[in-house]
């Protein structure tokens, strides 16, 4: 397999912080994703080459093995163990045939252990070495409408449709893991795992904190003074408050249970808050500029 260069696909160079990959790793994702190019077999290809890079960089542990491993950076960790039994078993073959005279592996022997471990090959008791595919790393970018109720979706993963329920609640930044969704396995080893992150736009009037909505409404002077019935849109709906006279600017009411439904726990909701913004008039009529002069005179 020819060496792949995830910096070079990501267009990064190897001081690039953890920053730098996740803004590089976005902007390509978004340029290349295949519901933006339907049909186009070479943005699909470049799709994946993207999350693959993606997946190794993103994860400092995964970057170490990449930097010193290359492409074979998934078996380092079984490398380094084979190597260090390798040297044990030489040393001890060294000290046999010191002991005896006997003939022990030469130098091909390593190359050999080694080419057959990467290339599928035995351990040292003459069983085929498994290895777990990796992870896929992908992003669902959804509206806060989306999310309020639980939805089924189809995603796109390496040329591959996934779908999936996104549970209602679910928040910003928010990863799943859906088991066995990642890279093939090697030698029958298990497929890796797809890690979805969610990106969540908020295109609405309402301020999401957890499963609480917060909310400005806007009420007129008279209306503040006087009192009376107002009505407010809640997230999916309408409901009507009693506003008591003289409220001042600033009032909060809570509505229970009208806020953003609370992730897996089905039928619960949090609570929507609601603050009073008291708007003066811009201008005055010759007639109201002498009432409020009489209530001036008054207080």
């Amino acid at each position: 397999m020819a060496f792949i260069d995830y910096y070079k696909i990501l267009g990064i160079d190897k001081s690039a912080t953890k920053s730098d990959i996740k803004k590089a790793y976005r902007k390509l994702a978004r340029k290349h994703h295949p519901d933006l190019n339907p049909n186009d077999k070479e943005a699909e290809l470049q799709f994946k080459k993207v999350n693959e890079a993606n997946e190794v960089l993103s994860n400092d542990e995964n970057r170490k093995k990449y930097d010193k491993y290359g492409e074979n950076w998934q078996h380092g960790e079984a490398y380094d163990q084979a190597q260090k039994q390798q040297e044990q078993q030489h040393q001890s073959q060294q000290r046999y045939q010191h002991s005896s005279g006997s003939q022990g592996f030469g130098d091909g022997d390593y190359s050999d252990f080694f080419e057959s471990m990467f290339g599928g090959g035995f351990d040292g008791r003459g069983r085929s070495t498994k290895f777990r595919g990796q992870d896929f790393n992908a992003q669902l970018q959804l509206n806060l409408k989306d999310v309020y109720t639980t939805e089924k979706r189809v995603l796109t993963v390496n040329g591959k449709n996934i779908r999936l329920t996104v549970p209602a609640g679910i928040t910003n930044g928010q990863i799943i893991k859906i088991k066995g969704k990642g890279g093939e396995g090697r030698n029958g080893g298990p497929h890796g795992d797809l890690l979805i992150e969610f990106i969540i736009s908020n295109n609405t009037d309402f301020k999401r904190d957890g499963s609480n909505l917060y909310k400005t409404v806007n009420l007129d002077l008279y209306k503040s003074v006087l009192g009376g019935d107002v009505t407010i849109d809640t997230f999916d709906g309408k409901v009507k408050l009693t506003l008591k006279p003289l409220t001042q600017n600033g009032t909060q009411v809570k509505l229970k249970g009208k806020g953003f439904p609370i992730y897996k726990k089905e039928g619960q909701f949090g609570d929507l808050v609601i603050t009073y913004n008291i708007e003066l008039p811009k201008k005055l009529s010759d007639k109201e500029k002498e009432l409020f002069e009489e209530l001036a005179k008054l207080q």
